[in-house]
This record gives C-alpha cells, sequence and structure tokens, in this order.
C-alpha cells in the first residue's frame, strides 16, 4: 500500500511540475508576444524614413487607431515583343523567372507575385517593398524574362496600411 501511495503521489508530483513549466512557457511567450506589440508606431515610423521608405499616418474614425501607410511599388509585367522564343527557351527563361520572383521574396524585395488569370497583355504583378522607384525598376527588370524581351514592366507608386493582411 505504501509502494502504491508514493507511485500516486510521485506521479501528481510530476504532473503538477509538468502543469507549472507549461505555464511558465505560456507567461514568457505572452511577454515576448506583448514586447513586440509594443513596438510604438514612432519606432516604426522612424524606421521605415530612416531608410528612405515614403510614409503618412491617419486616425480611423471607427476604431481610433492609427493607420500607418507606406508608398510600395507595382510592377506590372506586361507581354514583351519579343515572343519568338522555342518551347524549350521559353520553358526555361519561366523556371528563370520563377526563381527571380522567389529570390525577391526571400530578400524582402517583394512582398506578393502572380499572374493574372486572363490572356490579356498584362500577365502579372509583383509588389515592391523598397524605399524608392528607381530601385523596384531596377529589381523588375532585372528579372530574365524582361531581359529576353517576353515580358515587359511598367511601375507605379502604391499606398497600402503597413501590416495589413491580404484577405
Amino acid at each position: 500500500m505504501k509502494t502504491m501511495f508514493a507511485i500516486f503521489f510521485s506521479l501528481i508530483l510530476f504532473v503538477s511540475c509538468k502543469e507549472q513549466n507549461q505555464e511558465q512557457t505560456i507567461e514568457k511567450e505572452s511577454v515576448v508576444i506583448e514586447k513586440i506589440s509594443e513596438k510604438s508606431i514612432t519606432d516604426i515610423k522612424e524606421g521605415l524614413t530612416s531608410k528612405g521608405y515614403k510614409i503618412f499616418d491617419y486616425v480611423d474614425e471607427k476604431t481610433k487607431d492609427t493607420i500607418l501607410m507606406q508608398q510600395y511599388f507595382i510592377a506590372f509585367l506586361k507581354r514583351g515583343t519579343n515572343r519568338s522564343q522555342n518551347k524549350a527557351e521559353s520553358d526555361s527563361l519561366q523556371n528563370l523567372h520563377l526563381a527571380h520572383l522567389g529570390k525577391m521574396y526571400e530578400l524582402g524585395y517583394a512582398d506578393i507575385s502572380g499572374p493574372f488569370g486572363d490572356d490579356g497583355d498584362i500577365r502579372g504583378i509583383t509588389i515592391y517593398n523598397v524605399p524608392t522607384i528607381e530601385m523596384a525598376d531596377s529589381l523588375a527588370n532585372a528579372d530574365p524574362m524582361v531581359k529576353a524581351g517576353r515580358l515587359t514592366i511598367e511601375i507605379h507608386p502604391w499606398w497600402a496600411a503597413k501590416g495589413f493582411p491580404l484577405r
């Protein structure tokens, strides 16, 4: 009976220690989340402007939240004049094009890219998260499809709320 009691007591002690560790882990994670969200709008604005980004903010009348707007650049990828490549060449260019767009995303220069669903002259877009139109233009024109003439680039400044997700 004493052995059974000792095993039962040890089990309770083990479970309570495990629950306490989980609670401490949850508390630590929430402190980290709070510290991240404590970054003030002023800190974010200073960080962006020091890197050359154009920004402005306004107060949302409904929520009373300060909304920070940042200038991005949309590159419209348009049908180019040189579309004479054979299938193997165009397939190779497509792979290089996708690798270029992936690299832009990985390096943090592009936030989103994708083709349009029709067969129009505008083939797709890339939204560049860079401080100047010159930088966006340079990155977009480094695309192998653009260099080969299959696509051309048309870039426009575009404003969006900083940190708002797509839905």
